[in-house]
């Protein structure tokens, strides 16, 4: 019995191991961000980051994954307020840190007054991940593997957020053709309707389409 429950407890040890590692190289982070008010400047050593993860997990026997964003954005018509400019919010899509089935999720979208910023970090033991059906996202891949919808996705986090403009874009094909795309790219989650036919990429989806670009990119 006693062996059973140290069984049922490893994978919670693990988890909460893991959590806490990752809550620190985030309190890392944001020391980090909030320093000096002078100019912005690197971190010394050119792979400051992934040293920083090894060790928050020197303890995981099989290691793990982060990936982690800063990013702004230009504004869009999708986030204005009564006259007619940006509206300042701040909202998280999903709690912040939230428990996801395989790491920790967590980050932020806020409103500037010339555009947004997304902040978002997630991480996930490598055991867990090889773990998983892996076939479960296949259809978010695939929603990706087509060159007119990646040009929807990075005009749509460029500025042009509304189908009518999107329309008028050279080499996009018809009316048509573009809604198919948009709706594909709906049902993956890469996109979500903002209302009045305007489209934005969700806040958890911006650092990671990011990421996944930069991944797919030729070595």
């Amino acid at each position: 019995m006693a062996s059973r429950e140290q069984h049922r407890d490893g994978p919670r040890e693990r988890d909460r191991a893991l959590e806490q590692r990752v809550s620190e190289l985030e309190r890392r982070l944001d020391a980090l961000e909030g320093g000096s008010a002078g100019p912005a400047s690197v971190p010394a050593g050119t792979f400051w980051a992934l040293e920083g993860l090894k060790e928050q997990l020197a303890e995981v026997a099989g290691g793990g994954v982060l990936f982690t964003g800063a990013v702004r954005l230009p504004a869009t018509g999708a986030r204005t307020g009564p006259d007619g400019g940006l509206d300042g919010s701040e909202r998280s899509d999903g709690a912040e840190g939230s428990e996801e089935p395989h790491g920790r999720e967590g980050g932020r979208e806020r409103g500037r007054e010339r555009g947004r910023e997304y902040e978002w970090q997630y991480g996930a033991v490598t055991d867990e991940l090889l773990a998983s059906d892996w076939t479960e996202v296949a259809d978010t891949f695939a929603a990706l593997g087509h060159g007119l919808r990646l040009r929807l996705l990075r005009e749509v986090l460029s500025g042009h957020t509304s189908a009518t403009e999107l329309a008028a874009l050279d080499e996009v094909g018809t009316s048509g053709q573009i809604y198919h795309h948009l709706r594909q790219l709906t049902a993956a989650g890469w996109l979500r309707s903002a209302g009045r036919g305007r489209y934005e990429v969700p806040a958890a989806r911006v650092v990671p389409l990011l990421v996944a670009l930069t991944a797919a990119r030729p070595a």
